[in-house]
């Protein structure tokens, strides 16, 4: 017999994700219903899928699945759309909620508009760690920096930054990454603000990733290309993030809004088409 489960698809930049409530609606194979639903042409269309629960150590807890079905660390993005899930559908009163994720335990600060909803959202990343590094791919040379921001990136800065997409999965497959890696070309526009492109672990060029723009900016500050509060500018928008090099930490400042909501009906055999 078919099951028929709720979801919602909200987006962060154009970051976007499919939201399950999993406390409401449990799914048994979430790889297969992310490659699924993540498909553009016969799914519902989306980076990947997350899934909203309990958790004994938080408010709540979110698991991550990129679009070809493999599970992600943390998206920053997708931790702000959690936030703002929970709260405008009355799960929590609370402005400010602790979140479980794979990479321990965030805290997301909400903002509400005139219409009480919530439109921007600060998250605390965590500590942040980051080391030069180099890399050969065939004839090209790429001089960047790995940075770890509870998940793995790999940011260059060029002036070329639209050849990410040309690179970026021959760099997230490299030898040096055996768990793979996201990859960011960034360009610094003027002091304060950074543009970069990004190619994301498992799901390829994506318009925004909040990791990445954390990333890149940590790499920024170490450079000394921009100030410890900064601007990430990606294809879908612009995050505020602030790197403090003392603490290590990172923080990121930015929108989550809604798409849509509907229904699916999954087959019974593993929740797959």
């Amino acid at each position: 017999m078919a099951r028929t489960i709720e979801f919602t698809k909200m987006e962060g930049l154009g970051n976007d994700y499919v939201y399950v409530d999993a406390m409401r609606f449990p799914i048994e194979d979430p790889q297969a219903l992310a490659v699924w639903m993540g498909d553009r042409h016969t799914g519902i269309g989306s980076d990947g899928l997350i899934l909203i629960g309990g958790s004994s150590v938080a408010d709540f807890s979110m698991r991550i699945f990129n679009a070809d079905g493999s599970e992600g660390l943390m998206c920053g993005n997708g931790a702000r759309c959690v936030g703002k899930y929970v709260y405008d559908k009355g799960l929590t009163d609370k402005k400010e909620i602790t979140l479980e994720t794979a990479s321990g335990v965030r805290t997301l600060s909400l903002e509400t508009g005139a219409d009480g909803k919530v439109s921007l959202v600060t998250v605390d990343m965590g500590s942040f760690e980051a080391r030069p590094l180099g890399l050969n791919i065939g004839n090209h040379f790429f001089d960047g920096m790995s940075v770890n921001v509870g998940n793995p990136h790999f940011v260059v800065f060029t002036d070329s930054i639209n050849s990410v997409a040309v690179y970026g999965k021959s760099i997230e497959h490299h030898a040096l990454f055996p768990d793979r890696t996201n990859v960011e070309f960034a360009t610094s526009l003027y002091p304060g603000l950074i543009k970069m492109k990004v190619w994301e672990r498992g799901s390829g060029m994506t318009m925004a990733c909040g990791t990445g723009a954390c990333a890149t900016a940590v790499a920024a500050v170490l450079k000394g290309i921009a100030p410890e509060s900064c601007t990430v500018r990606s294809d879908g928008g612009d995050l505020e993030i602030r790197c403090d090099t003392v603490s290590r930490k990172v923080y990121m400042k930015g929108p989550a809004n809604l798409v849509f909501e509907g229904t699916v009906t999954l087959p019974v055999d593993g929740e797959d088409k």
